[in-house]
């Protein structure tokens, strides 16, 4: 690790540096916008900041729909307009079926449309958030607000996509990884503040065991990160020696959804409570708060269902056992013990079901954690130990190392290569 750092600082990596430079600053300009108030609002007319099923949300734009801020939607709009094209990719629309085929030039249409409707969806969440939260506004306010907050996401977008193609990383993953960890020396600030001052020596022992399972956490979150099942493939017209006796296989990833099924599944979970918050009925709101939030028990099956049944979707949707099979017959390769063709299909099924199984509990496991935690009363609410956070952060900042290295693999490779 020490050994890239340097590499990284060396004069011959002076453009690597920018790019990486590049990205500190857009993400400072996104901090800095999480803490400007929409125009027109006054803070003391917002409503309960209590957010509640909107947590996780608050928590990926780095606080900021809490402040009510012009980033307050951050970038889950587009988010949710990915999710939908993706499921009209499946058969659903011909049309987008077709673009999802077509290789570079199909992909470059579905961003486009992708975004546009992420606009649209940044609008009708901006009003249902301004009606929410903003108490005593009018019609016309709404729509004032919605607008500003529609320019923040579109704004946000545009910072992502100059961080992807100057900085380093994904720029969309990079902004909402940046907000977590924005909120994370709040904290622990907050935490040390309720063990600390009124308990002495329990109260320090409070705090350390805190974060000494906030850091075990952390590394279970790594390894189910990490975790994969290797399938070893050989191929009919090469042998094993070509490859100075290097094995070839397939890797599974144990979490090869990522933290899609859970942010599906908070976003299903949340949905009776926005209806509430936009109906202000207090019979609605009554029998959401008493049956579905994942503070309860119904709530809490349904939001472990969702995760279950959204980790095997979103599995098959990135691995699809058919056209993986076909592309090993195109190549020649074959899984050993394991007939070419149908059987070599039915096969990666069976392993996929089994690990996403696996994986499914230990993303349930993750989820939980905070839910589990805000059940103490001595904790604030604001306090959120592991789960899908964790898991964002950790997930991103392996995505941006790997790059890193790739980068600086490849550097050294040229360079071995102009010396010679």
């Amino acid at each position: 690790m020490f050994a890239k750092t340097k590499q990284i600082f060396s004069p011959q990596n002076k453009d690597l540096r920018k790019r990486i430079y590049f990205t500190f600053i857009i993400l400072f300009i996104f901090k800095l916008g999480t803490t400007i108030i929409v125009p027109g609002i006054d803070r003391n007319s917002l409503g309960d900041t209590n957010l509640g099923f909107l947590e996780l949300i608050n928590a990926m734009g780095g606080g900021a729909l809490e402040q009510f801020s012009i980033f307050a939607l951050g970038v889950i709009p587009y988010i949710n307009a990915s999710i939908v094209m993706q499921l009209l990719q499946m058969d659903i629309i011909p049309y987008f079926s077709e673009l999802g085929k077509q290789g570079q030039t199909g992909r470059t249409k579905l961003n486009k449309i992708t975004r546009y409707l992420g606009i649209i969806l940044a609008f009708i969440q901006g009003y249902i958030f301004s009606f929410a939260f903003v108490k005593g506004g009018t019609p016309i306010q709404y729509l004032t607000f919605a607008l500003i907050l529609t320019a923040g996401t579109s704004l946000l977008l545009w910072m992502a996509d100059q961080i992807t193609s100057k900085g380093i990383g994904n720029g969309t993953s990079m902004i909402i990884m940046a907000g977590i960890i924005a909120t994370l020396p709040n904290m622990f600030y907050v935490t040390y503040n309720t063990f600390v001052p009124d308990n002495g020596i329990i109260g320090i022992l409070k705090f350390i065991g805190f974060v000494l399972l906030f850091v075990m956490i952390l590394l279970g979150v790594v390894f189910v990160e990490t975790a994969e099942r290797r399938v070893p493939i050989q191929y009919a017209n090469k042998t094993t020696s070509m490859y100075g006796k290097q094995q070839s296989y397939i890797p599974f990833k144990l979490n090869s959804a990522g933290v899609m099924p859970v942010i599906f599944a908070s976003i299903i979970i949340s949905i009776p409570g926005i209806i509430a918050s936009v109906a202000k009925k207090t019979a609605i709101t009554s029998f959401v708060n008493q049956w579905l939030t994942t503070k309860t028990i119904t709530g809490f099956i349904i939001y472990v269902i969702c995760i279950f049944v959204f980790a095997y979707f979103y599995t098959f949707l990135q691995i699809k056992p058919d056209e993986l099979s076909e592309n090993l017959g195109q190549n020649g390769g074959f899984i050993p013990g394991v007939r070419p063709g149908e059987e070599t299909t039915k096969y990666i099924k069976n392993i996929l079901k089994r690990i996403t199984t696996v994986g499914a509990l230990a993303l349930t496991l993750i989820a939980a954690i905070p839910i589990m935690f805000s059940l103490i009363k001595e904790l604030p609410s604001s306090i959120s130990i592991g789960g899908t956070s964790l898991l964002i952060v950790v997930g991103v900042a392996l995505e941006v190392y790997k790059q890193l290295d790739s980068e600086l693999v490849t550097r050294n490779y040229a360079r071995g290569r102009r010396r010679q």
